[in-house]
């Protein structure tokens, strides 16, 4: 992507994110942060990233690459902290891929990985209710997938109903700020592009869930 096209994406996401549009908006924080990242602005992605994660302490994605952006900033010791803090978060969600990258991270910087302290007892759910894989919360199961194929059934299986419903809300959102048109290939793309990013599907994630629902 080149230079101007980040700077066009920085612009929209600084956009959302300002005080009289939705500064409690997590997902445009994100997109944020990984805007300036590509751009170079590592300390500007690092505090974009650190917001996602004060307004959603169960991004596990954002711990990520929140410390990758600290230390890319040469802020090792803040990136270790943010790092080591994401790594039991994430481990404690079974968000099994950021976790490995977050100890893969440490580990090659030369830090510790922390021990993961032992389960206490489960959480028992009720009927139709589920751990929602992206909050780390309680929530109530979709009754039907969103969407047809295995993403759709993979959602259904580890996404609540009240996340998806906030998605569909930060969906409409995305949609007006960047004057998304769904008939079109390359705005679709952008569309389920911010989908995954809310849900926490990364693109390792994304072909596992395609892999593992066809066999």
């Amino acid at each position: 992507m080149d230079i101007d096209a980040i700077n066009r994406r920085i612009a929209q996401f600084e956009t959302m994110v300002r005080p009289e549009a939705d500064p409690t908006n997590d997902m445009a924080w994100f997109s944020l942060g990984g805007a300036y990242a590509q751009a170079g602005r590592h300390l500007d992605a690092a505090g974009a990233y650190g917001k996602c994660v004060e307004l959603n302490a169960g991004f596990s994605k954002a711990y990520q690459m929140a410390g990758q952006a600290l230390v890319d900033a040469g802020k090792r010791d803040e990136g270790i902290a943010m790092l080591s803090k994401g790594f039991l978060a994430a481990t404690a969600k079974g968000d099994r891929m950021p976790a490995k990258a977050m100890s893969d991270l440490l580990t090659k910087i030369g830090a510790p990985v922390p021990e993961v302290p032992r389960n206490e007892a489960p959480v028992q759910l009720g009927e139709n209710v589920m751990m929602d894989r992206k909050t780390g919360r309680p929530g109530n199961k979709l009754a039907k997938p969103p969407m047809r194929g295995p993403l759709g059934l993979w959602i259904q299986n580890n996404i609540s109903a009240e996340t998806w419903d906030a998605w569909i809300r930060q969906g409409t959102k995305v949609i007006n700020e960047m004057r998304l048109d769904l008939s079109r290939d390359q705005d679709a793309e952008t569309y389920d592009k911010h989908m995954h990013e809310f849900l926490g599907i990364d693109e390792d994630l994304l072909a596992e869930i395609q892999a593992t629902t066809a066999n």
